[in-house]
């Protein structure tokens, strides 16, 4: 398994406690777990470069995941390609993104327009991130034909999509997660195989 864009390596981490074996995370920042795993590789490198990543040249995966990462690529088509490359045969690109609906209706209530508006902007825009205050990240809006157009340019097609909800007994449980969801909307999730022939 590779995980592009892996943070600290805590999800794959998780991953490899469950089973999953020679395991490889790369992540710019480096910032990684200071124990590691037997099976557990993490790599810094930028997934942008993909093919410069030291430790990554020749190797093969069943899986390579992209969880909440793609957005940082800055040629998307490009990384796609070269994550492509590097399946194994049989593999597959799990690839999660935020729905972009919800950065349209959160610009539309900032900027008091519409939502057909933002959602079909170029423009970039810039968010404080929830994870720190005093960081703010900087995004390039997409639309849901964008994401297909991309995944097709790379030679790769969605074997499927789907848009996770919570459990009945998760929104019983967590009634605030839910809330949230009925607001923001939540990720997409697809799964991309290449296309196969030449």
């Amino acid at each position: 398994m590779l995980d592009l864009g892996c943070g600290n390596g805590g999800k794959l981490s998780e991953l490899v406690r469950d089973g999953a074996t020679d395991s490889v995370g790369v992540d710019i920042s480096g910032n990684f777990l200071s124990a590691q795993l037997p099976g557990l590789e993490l790599i810094q490198g930028d997934l942008s470069e993909l093919d410069s990543v030291p430790g990554l040249a020749g190797r093969t995966f069943e899986r390579i995941l992209f969880l909440q990462s793609f957005g940082y690529a800055k040629d998307p088509v490009r990384t796609l390609q070269v994550a492509r490359g590097m399946l194994a045969d049989d593999g597959f690109i799990l690839l999660t993104r935020t729905q972009p609906i919800r950065y349209a209706l959160e610009r539309a209530a900032k900027n008091g327009t519409s939502l057909g508006e933002e959602y079909f902007s170029t423009a970039q825009f810039s968010y404080v991130s929830g994870w720190n205050d005093e960081i703010a990240l900087t995004k390039r809006p997409y639309t849901i034909s964008d994401l297909i157009n991309v995944f097709s340019a790379a030679g790769l097609w969605i074997e499927s999509a789907t848009e996770p909800q919570l459990s009945e007994d998760a929104r019983r449980r967590y009634p605030h997660k839910q809330a949230w969801m009925n607001k923001n909307l939540g990720i997409l999730i697809f799964k991309l195989r290449p296309h196969p022939g030449p």
